[in-house]
C-alpha cells in the first residue's frame, strides 16, 4: 500500500540585493546612468524617484520623492552641484541638469561606465598613433615649430618655415595619415590645418553635433574627433582625439596644448577632464563612413 506523502513547502525565492558601491559620500546601490542627461520635465518617474531619494540622504532636500523633475528637484540638484565636487574632486557646473559628470558624483564612478575601445579598426591604429607622439613639444617652445611639428603641419599641407601655425588640427590629420597608412587605406579626414573648416567640410555623416551629444551621452565613442569653437576672432577653434570616456569625462589627446587645456599650448598631451557638453560643436565619426 502506497503511503501518502506530504507536499513539499515551497519557499518564494529571495531576491537578490541590489549590488551596493561604496562612494565617497557613503554606500549607495548601483544605479546605472541612463545614457542621457536627466533634466526638468523627464517622464520616467522611477528614475527621479530614486534621483530624489538620494539627494535627500545627502542633505539636499527635502524634496517630495513623487518622481516629478519639477522645479523642487531642480533647485536640489543646483545645490549639491554647488555643495560637492565630482568623482575626480573638480567643482561641477551648476545647470540644475544631471548629465552623466553628476550622476557619477551622486552615485559613484562605477554607474557611468567607462568606454575604452573602438570597434573600428582605422581609429584603433589612429588612436595607436596619437599616443606614440605623446610628449611631443615645440623646438623652441612657444613658437609652433620643432621637427616633429613641422611633420605635422606639412601632412595637412602648410610650410612651417612660412609663418606661424597653430597645429592641433594638423596633428589630427598627421594621426589619420599615418593610421590609415597601417592599415593600407586612403586618409578619409579633410586635409586642412583649420578646425572649423575641418568640421564644415567634413562629409555630413561623420558629423555629431554637439546639441546631440549633450542629449545623448552615449554617441560620444573612442577614435572620434571633438572640434571646439573658442570664440576667437578669427573664428579659430581646438581639435583633438577621444581616447576614452569615464565617469561623463573626455581622455583626450591633444596637440597644440597643455597640461591645463589651453588651445595655444606647447606639445601634444594626454588630457583627463574635459567634459562632453564642454564641447561646443560637435565630434567627427569617421567609422561612421
Amino acid at each position: 500500500m502506497a503511503t501518502s506523502r506530504r507536499p513539499r513547502s515551497r519557499r518564494p525565492r529571495a531576491r537578490a540585493a541590489p549590488r551596493r558601491l561604496r562612494t565617497p559620500l557613503g554606500s549607495v546601490a548601483l544605479e546605472r546612468f541612463p545614457g542621457r542627461p536627466v533634466r526638468y520635465g523627464e517622464t520616467e518617474r522611477d528614475l527621479v524617484r530614486r534621483l530624489q531619494a538620494r539627494l535627500n540622504r545627502l542633505g539636499c532636500g527635502p524634496i517630495v520623492e513623487d518622481g516629478a523633475f519639477g522645479p523642487q528637484t531642480e533647485a536640489a540638484v543646483r545645490l549639491f552641484q554647488a555643495r560637492f565636487p565630482d568623482a575626480d574632486g573638480a567643482p561641477m557646473r551648476i545647470d540644475g541638469l544631471v548629465g552623466s559628470v553628476t550622476w557619477a558624483a551622486l552615485f559613484g564612478s562605477a554607474s557611468s561606465p567607462a568606454v575604452a575601445t573602438t570597434g573600428d579598426r582605422l581609429l584603433t591604429e589612429v588612436l595607436a598613433v596619437a599616443a606614440s607622439q605623446i610628449g611631443v613639444l615645440e623646438d623652441p617652445l612657444g613658437s609652433n615649430r620643432g621637427p616633429q611639428v613641422d611633420r605635422y603641419l606639412r601632412s595637412a599641407g602648410l610650410d612651417p618655415t612660412r609663418g606661424s601655425h597653430p597645429w592641433c588640427a594638423a596633428f589630427v590629420y598627421f594621426c589619420f595619415a599615418e593610421g590609415s597608412k597601417r592599415i593600407g587605406r586612403k586618409n578619409p579626414v579633410v586635409r586642412t590645418a583649420a578646425v572649423l573648416e575641418q568640421w564644415d567640410a567634413s562629409p555630413v555623416a561623420t558629423r555629431i553635433g554637439a546639441g546631440r551629444a549633450h542629449f545623448d551621452e552615449s554617441v560620444v565613442r573612442p577614435g572620434q574627433i571633438f572640434v571646439i569653437d573658442v570664440g576667437a576672432p578669427d573664428g579659430g577653434g581646438h581639435t583633438g582625439l577621444v581616447e576614452s570616456i569615464a565617469a561623463g569625462k573626455l581622455v583626450t589627446i591633444e596637440g597644440n596644448t597643455n597640461p591645463g587645456g589651453s588651445a595655444e599650448g606647447i606639445g601634444v598631451f594626454r588630457r583627463r577632464g574635459r567634459r562632453i557638453r564642454d564641447v561646443n560643436v560637435g565630434f567627427l565619426d569617421y567609422s561612421r563612413t
